[in-house]
């Protein structure tokens, strides 16, 4: 195995080499247990850890290795190695961390596509498709849309589902699969290129385990049955897992996520409800929050049909969502700031009475 058959390219190399890091390895963290990583390279993998300054220097969890990174390693035992710099990432999926305002937590990184997966006999719900394609729309990675379990319903009940998606999200690839008949999924397989890293996204239970099994040919992850008392999903899949697939892409796998909270993802919100933006430009007032001013072109637009009611409705709330991180973060901002103050002071008071 080549480094670049994990996805490395020139400009990893270059900052290998602006950094002066040649004299240690490359690898890519494959998987991630609680700081503890293991790291592919080219002759092995290694159970890792970060150094202590990396350690010292991190100002939040984001500092920190994530599965899909590119890091500079040394082995210091047999199958172990110390983790001594984060290459710069491409391209980051995020989310809000749960139960934590104001943080984000990484998903993957150095991602080129994102399969946003969703199982069409139970909680199909197309706002949490537009969550996730205002993710990856963020981060600027292309995404596709999966929609699993086909076995379970008609053709025509098919049918119907597609068309509502395709009403609210254009210009991205559907696949239609079945995990259990593998009806559908090896055009998936066909259209996944060599080279590029692939990310499951997708809640507990819509078949993102089955479905890497399918296109490893192996059973790379365990997978269980729908929960009959509730009619979830249960976590299965307990952390990220990156994996090469015998045609040369690369794939990881996530644990299921029923939040998907936004963040400061603004471009994502444009590019996912790129209609409610264009309108926007026709709003009488350039601060139009396109919830009760007059002459709104959204809202007019709403009213006709133009846009779907319920993509306004989760276009509003994901705006208000990414108010609130951006409020959050400026609030921490200015208290680390007025602290830092604080402490100035003091140090300054303290040394006037010493003289």
């Amino acid at each position: 195995m080549t480094l670049e058959d994990l996805g490395y390219n020139t400009d990893f190399e270059n900052f290998r080499k602006e950094q002066n890091l040649d004299s240690f390895g490359v690898g890519r963290i494959i998987s991630e247990h609680k700081e503890r990583y293991i790291v592919s390279a080219i002759d092995s993998e290694y159970d890792a850890e970060i150094i202590g300054n990396l350690r010292f220097s991190a100002n939040n969890r984001s500092d920190f290795p994530a599965v899909g990174d590119w890091v500079a390693i040394s082995e210091y035992d047999e199958k172990k190695a110390l983790i001594h710099s984060i290459f710069p990432r491409r391209t980051i999926i995020e989310r809000q961390a749960v139960g934590k305002q104001g943080e984000k937590q990484i998903i993957a990184t150095n991602i080129d596509y994102a399969f946003i997966v969703q199982a069409v006999d139970r909680d199909f719900n197309i706002n949490r498709i537009e969550r996730y394609l205002t993710i990856c729309n963020g981060s600027k990675v292309k995404a596709i849309i999966i929609l699993n379990k086909i076995d379970l319903i008609t053709e025509v009940e098919l049918k119907r589902l597609v068309e509502k998606v395709e009403e609210r999200v254009k210009h991205v690839p559907i696949f239609s699969i079945s995990n259990e008949t593998k009806n559908g999924w090896y055009s998936i397989d066909k259209s996944i290129l060599v080279g590029k890293t692939y990310c499951l996204l997708g809640s507990s239970g819509v078949g993102k385990s089955t479905l890497l099994n399918n296109l490893s040919g192996k059973n790379q992850m365990k997978t269980n049955s729908i929960s009959t008392n509730t009619g979830k999903g249960r976590h299965v899949t307990s952390h990220r897992e990156l994996v090469i697939l015998e045609n040369g892409g690369i794939i990881i796998d996530n644990p299921g996520m029923r939040e998907v909270g936004i963040t400061d993802s603004a471009g994502g919100l444009e590019i996912t409800f790129d209609m409610i933006l264009s309108l926007s430009k026709d709003c009488k007032f350039k601060d139009c929050t396109h919830t009760s001013e007059i002459d709104c072109a959204v809202l007019a637009a709403v009213e006709s049909g133009e846009i779907d009611l319920g993509s306004y409705e989760n276009f509003q709330k994901m705006e208000r969502e990414k108010e609130h991180f951006e409020s959050t973060i400026a609030d921490r901002r200015k208290k680390d700031k007025d602290f830092g103050k604080m402490i100035k002071h003091f140090k300054n008071v303290k040394k006037l009475k010493k003289y």
